[in-house]
């Protein structure tokens, strides 16, 4: 029979990734956290990490015990309150993953206020640009630009967003005038790497535009928004991200408009975890103050 106590050194590991990263979280030595380990493998007759130069990874039976350990987990901290009448400071570790431009701008830019409400939970922000798997617990919450067909999982709309092309005053001086969209076949465009596009809600430059001159390419929405502030070309910005610099002047914003949404996912053995579902309740409020900026509004 394993030791339940075992369980909170599998859970810290999961989360971590790293023995020594586990061990300082715990208090403990990163020999402790190996050895506990190692007595709940053998307690179970399993295999619970696969290691790699980059960590600790769950197996297929690690993953299979994760949302029974946080089930444990959840009902202690409940068992705590219930008995003592105190309430249980929310802490842990919560990973999210969302595109990088929401990631830069607007999560990264109000943490503060999300650690004047949680200062014990410790968030942890993947900007990816390729699906991230939940069922594999790559990230415990995720934000897609579209609804999941499938999947063990609970999801919300947070908010609409929207795009327009941008450009500098001083790439415009140097360029042909546009005043119609036909003048952009003269123009230099900045976008993705188009074998490289996972979703497809970020194909709109070639849908949008007749056989556009791409000048620079890349994975990278940081990227790209960096080049079109050096002047290199036009390019479809996110509303949210060209309204806060000055240089950036919308190209015909009344002619090329395009929105998405963002989409909050959870696996549904998390969503009643008490970290998870503060974080997930923190982004749902503070897009929605936030919708006049994600809709190209001053903000």
């Amino acid at each position: 029979m394993y030791d339940w106590n075992d369980l909170r050194f599998f859970l810290e590991l999961s989360r971590r990734g790293r023995l020594i990263s586990a061990a300082r979280r715990l208090h403990v030595d990163h020999t402790t956290v190996s050895r506990r380990i190692a007595a709940l493998e053998d307690g179970l007759n399993a295999r619970l990490f696969d290691k790699s130069p980059r960590g600790y990874k769950l197996t297929d039976a690690g993953l299979r015990l994760l949302p029974y350990a946080e089930q444990m987990e959840a009902r202690s901290n409940q068992l705590y309150q219930e008995i003592s009448g105190k309430d249980a400071r929310l802490s842990g570790t919560v990973r999210l993953a969302a595109p990088e431009g929401l990631s830069a701008v607007i999560i990264a830019h109000n943490l503060d206020r999300f650690r004047k409400i949680h200062p014990d939970i410790e968030l942890e922000l993947l900007a990816e640009t390729r699906q991230t798997s939940l069922s594999k617990r790559e990230a415990d919450i995720a934000i897609t630009l579209a609804r999941p067909a499938t999947g063990r999982v609970i999801a919300w709309k947070l908010c609409d967003y929207r795009l327009g092309l941008y450009a500098t005053r001083d790439y415009l001086d140097r360029h042909p005038a546009i005043t119609a969209i036909d003048d952009l076949s003269s123009h230099d465009f900045i976008g993705y790497i188009d074998d490289l596009i996972q979703l497809p809600e970020l194909h709109f430059l070639d849908q949008m535009f007749k056989a556009p001159h791409v000048v620079f390419r890349s994975t990278s929405v940081i990227a790209q928004y960096n080049a079109t502030l050096d002047g290199i070309g036009l390019s479809i910005v996110h509303c949210f991200m060209a309204d806060r610099n000055k240089r950036l002047i919308s190209v015909l914003p009344h002619q090329i408009s395009i929105d998405r949404e963002y989409w909050l996912i959870v696996h549904e053995d998390l969503r009643h975890v008490a970290r998870v579902d503060a974080v997930c309740h923190f982004l749902t409020q503070l897009l929605k103050d936030l919708h006049g900026q994600m809709m190209g509004a001053a903000g």
